[in-house]
């Protein structure tokens, strides 16, 4: 199988990815030839956005080469709202993601897809909603989903709008990071038994102090 390569490495061993961007020119520039890759390969690509810049969206992946209409036509492109996806009654909740994601990456095997690369924005965090303040015991569950799969999410932060302490939690829960167009092995990746208790002690301790309200 053809290697999967992001900003210009190989990063075929890996399933999870932090990306920091600081706009949105940045994240389609290294994303976009990503996607375009993996979709020229015959693989499933699924994109979840902003819902009021799908079409930007499309728009972008147009002009970077990529043929959206025809690729979501026959089912190869999937792009779809974050509220859909991660708050479909206004409400987080990381035991139903979890399930979804794998859900999603099972139904993509089983179309005929060799992979599947997930490409996810994950600006919903910074609104608010509750049940955001479990984003982060999901961003680490998830990576045993990945890994059992062997199917590859990059999860997509905006750097200008997150805070110390929610950057360190993001990198404790992917096992590589993308920051700009530079990819690095994350030495302050944490595996999910141990990162998963640790964060839910501190969310059970003290509820409002939890890194998604500190970015706000």
């Amino acid at each position: 199988m053809k290697p999967i390569t992001l900003a210009g490495k190989d990063v075929t061993p890996y399933n999870h990815v932090c990306a920091f961007f600081d706009s949105r020119q940045e994240e389609y520039e290294i994303l976009a030839p990503f996607s375009k890759d993996g979709l020229e390969n015959g693989e499933k690509a699924i994109h979840i956005v902003d819902p009021a810049r799908i079409q930007e969206h499309l728009q972008q992946l147009k002009e970077h080469g990529i043929d959206s209409h025809g690729c979501h036509s026959c089912g190869q492109l999937d792009v779809l709202s974050w509220d859909d996806v991660y708050l479909s009654d206004g409400t987080f909740n990381q035991d139903r993601m979890v399930g979804a994601i794998d859900s999603v990456l099972e139904a993509g095997r089983a179309a005929g897809f060799p992979k599947v690369r997930l490409w996810a924005n994950m600006g919903w965090t910074l609104k608010g909603c509750p049940g955001t303040d479990e984003v982060m015991e999901f961003e680490s569950r998830v990576n045993e989903v990945l890994s059992r799969s062997r199917q590859l999410a990059i999860c997509v932060y905006d750097m200008s709008k997150i805070s110390g302490a929610l950057m360190m939690d993001i990198l404790r829960s992917h096992p590589l990071t993308l920051i700009g167009n530079v990819i690095h092995e994350n030495p302050f990746y944490t595996p999910p038994e141990q990162l998963v208790q640790e964060l839910r002690a501190r969310r059970l301790a003290s509820p409002q102090a939890t890194a998604v309200a500190e970015a706000a």
